[in-house]
């Protein structure tokens, strides 16, 4: 904490109480550390990974499993009216297109495929090789963490980073439900987390993870 005490010489000394004072933000927008951790879930029960590090999820027709976090709470300073200022932002590799058809791209982090300009690289789908560009204008796809990109979509908009992408905001334990299906069984599918501690104005830390499931 950091005082600045202000006085004048006609002012009486005890006035030097009432002196302002300027209060720093804490260094860090957490309780100690920032941290996350996140663990996979089907049929309501806890997955644990194989001596790899990977989750492995048997295909039992429950059409998705979940990702569920747990994360360090923020400084009182980040919290207003009890709402945390946190968010929690999903994305995967893993696509959906024309019902059953899947495919993926290749990619290494949240929004990947669209931060590392592979829009344009092309995609194997089948016997076919197509762009993800051409595939938006044709059937849009769906991400199995949940979002579309829609058809004619302006991926060059200065917002375009914004409007895509799955999250949960403002709570300590966020979750996301992944789609599964029979047509994955024998795919890997990896999943990227960007969680961001303090989504506001003051200090904000920034933590990547990443998950990979094997279905089965």
């Amino acid at each position: 904490m950091k005082v600045m005490y202000k006085t004048l010489a006609t002012i009486p000394i005890f006035l030097a109480l009432f002196s302002c004072t300027k209060e720093e933000l804490s260094p860090t927008p957490c309780y100690g550390d920032c941290e996350t951790s996140y663990e996979v879930i089907y049929k309501n029960q806890l997955i644990t990974p194989n001596g790899d590090g990977y989750y492995e999820v048997e295909w039992d027709e429950i059409d998705y499993f979940q990702v569920s976090g747990y994360l360090t709470p923020l400084n009182d300073e980040y919290v207003l009216n009890g709402i945390p200022l946190i968010e929690a932002r999903f994305d995967s590799d893993y696509w959906v297109a024309l019902d059953s058809l899947t495919f993926q791209t290749p990619m290494y982090s949240y929004l990947g495929w669209f931060n590392d300009n592979t829009l344009n690289d092309p995609v194997s789908i089948g016997n076919y090789t197509i762009t993800l560009i051409d595939l938006i204008d044709l059937h849009p796809p769906l991400n199995v963490v949940g979002y579309q990109i829609p058809r004619y979509f302006d991926v060059d908009h200065p917002a375009a980073y914004t409007l895509l992408g799955t999250s949960s905001k403002y709570n300590y334990q966020p979750t996301q439900n992944i789609f599964l299906d029979n047509e994955m069984i024998g795919d890997t599918v990896n999943i990227f987390i960007e969680t961001q501690f303090n989504t506001d104005f003051g200090k904000t830390e920034t933590i990547e993870d990443e998950i990979n499931v094997i279905i089965l």
